[in-house]
């Protein structure tokens, strides 16, 4: 039975284990992180004390990308000591009634992490088609001779993923902004630029990797393919259209605004 992964945040109780039964100890985290990690991709693991009800000691929750993994971890460790000296309990989360939304995107590093575990590092790759600042789209400020926003510098980028063993490309459009204060500090400018233009290419490149999806299959293969239910208007214009979109005075920046899952993930320095 094959397994369909997006590129968010994985959601439902399959995909997160309960580990009870822990006994206190410096970097508890790290010790659960590679007992489990052998069993697939991790998307956080977690440490915590009991409460007063439960008892001593501690519990973790370790939440898998893949549900398959996170039931071969359950059936593998659950009765088993792994690193320490008592028998650990190791139970899938119970089923919890929930609002059914759509889970958040993944971050641009998660979304590399993933495609990297399944696609290999050389299985996909991307490039900017163009990275512009943006200004002048609101009329109203433009009138008071301000930029799009007062004290803030925005960068808009769109993004194209190859997987050319898979014949897939897809498009990211989206917007990053970073505040500037009142500008008169070159240096705090340089910085806010930078943030800027990373947290665009972040953000475009989480959008491009949420129209694709992989199917895991059991003999561990992994297919693609490209859901045709993200694409967004921007994905059938050609480069050259991209490239002069900034410059289309009813541009709408509500479409840009993904949500950020994980604002760390971008850090200033070169990658």
């Amino acid at each position: 039975m094959a397994e369909v992964l997006e590129f968010r945040v994985p959601a439902g109780s399959a995909h997160t284990l309960l580990v009870w039964g822990l006994e206190p100890q410096a970097g508890l985290e790290h010790l659960l992180f590679s007992a489990f990690s052998r069993f697939g991709l991790l998307y956080s693991v977690r440490a915590h004390g009991n409460t007063a009800v439960a008892g001593p000691g501690c519990c973790g929750v370790i939440k898998f990308y893949s549900a398959g993994d996170a039931s071969r971890a359950q059936r593998a460790c659950n009765g088993q000591r792994l690193f320490q000296k008592y028998p650990l309990k190791v139970c899938v989360c119970p089923k919890q009634k929930r609002i059914q939304q759509q889970a958040p995107a993944l971050s641009s590093n998660k979304c590399q992490q993933l495609a990297n575990h399944y696609l290999g590092f050389n299985g996909w790759s991307s490039h900017i088609i163009t990275l512009q600042k943006v200004s002048g789209l609101n009329g109203e400020n433009e009138e008071l001779g301000q930029s799009c926003q007062q004290g803030s510098v925005k960068f808009l980028c769109a993004l194209e993923v190859t997987l050319p063993q898979h014949g897939v490309c897809s498009r990211g459009v989206a917007l990053g902004h970073a505040d500037i204060g009142d500008g008169q500090d070159a240096l705090e400018l340089i910085t806010a630029t930078r943030r800027a233009q990373k947290l665009a290419v972040g953000k475009a490149l989480s959008g491009a990797f949420q129209k694709i999806l992989l199917i895991v299959l059991e003999n561990g293969k992994v297919a693609v393919e490209y859901n045709s239910c993200q694409e967004e208007s921007t994905d059938s214009l050609t480069e050259e259209e991209l490239k002069g979109l900034v410059q289309v005075s009813e541009l709408s920046l509500e479409q840009f605004e993904l949500e950020e899952e994980v604002l760390s993930d971008l850090s200033l320095d070169d990658e």
